[in-house]
């Protein structure tokens, strides 16, 4: 339990259901459309849609999405919404036009959006509610205008550059050529009417009309490869997720191109770490074996993670004890090593997350994203819908499993997860922040399964987290620790933005009690009844 002298938030306490979102109004839409006779699907749907209007850096209809499902009496279900490549997308296509790398702002970046299908699909396949209430709240931010929050219209006003390079982009997004400031009301009307035409005509408004003509329109215009076809192929599918033991719990994630089995691998590498689960939460030695297990696990995912319909990707190979011993005994407890060694090989071989428990049991654990802030930076004139740069995460060299190919797939960063505990959901969580969402994921399951913490308090932590061969550290680690670390050998550096953002549900079922708790990096909160 926190200090109740210091600044804080105290964790949401509900009987009957919970919802924890980044931003206060997608909150209160997923309880109306519970109270409204809505199950969580479409409570986590609702949510979703005000998202992707009021934090629209963060989200969008133009990005992607997955999702894990507990339905009670039928078990768990797991949806990946990753978009697709285009067909003409082959490498030596890029080659032969000099294309080294993927970039942000390249049309090339963009992969077809699977947001729209992924959400139609949850909402036949679960829902209760008709998809047309669904999107009434979004629609009416996005015709009526929101409040700019606080944190939104803090990374709004660092965006306006970018924002600037394409003139739908200025247009729609952007004011007088400004960001819209803190605590002002912004309209996007073009979107409203992209929203109206979705809400009353599903997937096909989006990807076989007049939306997937604007968007195609723009993206060929600036020598993008995709097709009115590309967009009608687009399908979200269900898929089976990867699950490993921790700490008396089974953690489940996304299986590959989704970035969930990082999350595993960390996990099995610290079981393995003698003395770390012993360890003061707040010291340097955890945190260095911490960063130490990350390195080791994000350099697997760079080396295999990829779309397993186009490229080998051993998965069970990965999970194993073997891997999970040798990765572990690299690791000097003490010490930084500049050489971690090579990646095992087998023999042969910025995002909003959100989550809903309802009154029945069911229990959603989503995300969304246009990955960078507004994606790529490119917008559809008339749509007004952003598009996101997933396809940056795309290896363009020929021989890597994760190079860009027709209708593949990207290695996705996106991982949202649950925890069981005796074959039943005990956590819904997720943790924001592209490349971090992994290590955010066991920051939250150590606090609480190692440490103690309630889900509040496990987010509150203070967080570091490598980048390159330095490690950010946010304000809130105290000086001690930073020099013990450096005394370590890492290298550390400030960073200008706290690492990521999260949103828990725990299920407390000895007490019949839901604990809801969300990020103070952000500007979400957890409401439950």
């Amino acid at each position: 339990m926190r200090s109740f002298h210091r600044p804080g938030r105290s964790p949401v306490y509900g009987r009957n259901a919970m919802c924890a979102t980044s931003h206060p109004a997608a909150s209160l839409a997923a309880i109306e459309a519970l109270r409204d006779g809505g199950n969580a699907v479409d409570a986590a749907l609702t949510a979703a849609g005000v998202l992707a209007v009021v934090e629209p850096h963060m989200t969008g209809i133009g990005g992607d999405c997955f999702a894990l499902i507990w339905k009670p009496g039928h078990g768990l279900v797991a949806l990946s919404g990753a978009g697709q490549a285009p067909a003409a997308a082959e490498a030596n296509w890029y080659s032969y036009h000099d294309i080294t790398e993927i970039e942000q702002g390249s049309p090339h970046a963009v992969t077809v959006p699977s947001a729209i299908d992924a959400w139609t699909r949850l909402s036949r396949d679960h829902g209760r509610l008709p998809f047309e209430r669904i999107m009434v709240p979004a629609i009416r931010y996005a015709d009526e205008g929101f409040v700019v929050a606080s944190r939104v219209g803090s990374d709004w006003a660092e965006l306006v550059e970018k924002l600037s390079v394409h003139d739908a982009a200025r247009q729609h997004l952007l004011v007088g050529g400004r960001a819209p400031e803190v605590a002002s009301v912004m309209r996007f009307p073009a979107l409203a009417e992209s929203l109206r035409a979705i809400a009353r005509g599903g997937r096909e408004a989006f990807y076989e009309g007049a939306i997937a003509e604007d968007l195609v329109d723009t993206l060929r215009a600036l020598g993008g490869l995709h097709t009115m076809d590309d967009f009608a192929r687009q399908k979200s599918r269900y898929v089976t997720p990867i699950v490993t033991s921790f700490a008396g719990v089974d953690v489940c994630e996304l299986p590959p191109s989704n970035q969930g089995i990082v999350v595993l691998i960390m996990l099995k590498i610290l079981e393995r770490l003698d003395g770390i689960a012993d360890c003061e939460p707040l010291s340097a030695r955890r945190y260095h074996m911490l960063m130490e297990a990350a390195r080791l696990a994000y350099a697997v995912r760079g080396a295999h993670v990829a779309d397993p319909d186009k490229a080998d990707v051993p998965i069970d190979y990965l999970l194993s004890d073997g891997v999970a011993d040798e990765l572990a005994g690299r690791i000097d407890p003490l010490r930084r090593k500049a050489d971690l060694g090579p990646v095992p090989r087998p023999q042969g071989s910025d995002t909003i997350y959100l989550t809903v428990v309802d009154e029945d049991g069911m229990v959603v654990s989503f995300i969304n994203s246009v990955y960078s802030s507004f994606g790529s930076g490119i917008v559809g004139a008339k749509s007004g819908i952003w598009l996101h740069n997933r396809g940056q995460c795309f290896a363009l060299e020929p021989d890597h499993p994760n190079c860009i190919a027709p209708g593949k797939r990207p290695m996705h960063t996106l991982v949202p997860a649950l925890a069981m505990k005796n074959g039943v959901p005990w956590l819904s969580f997720g943790v924001m922040g592209a490349d971090f969402q992994p290590m955010g994921h066991v920051y939250v399951l150590t606090n609480m399964l190692w440490h103690g913490m309630d889900p509040q308090e496990a987010l509150d932590f203070p967080r570091i987290f490598f980048e390159g061969d330095a490690l950010g550290a946010e304000e809130t680690v105290p000086r001690a620790i930073v020099d013990e670390l450096t005394a370590m050998g890492h290298r550390i550096v400030p960073i200008e933005e706290p690492w990521g953002g999260g949103q828990i549900v725990e299920i407390d079922r000895a007490r019949g009690v839901l604990i809801g708790a969300s990020e103070p990096r952000k500007d979400g909160l957890a409401l439950g009844y």
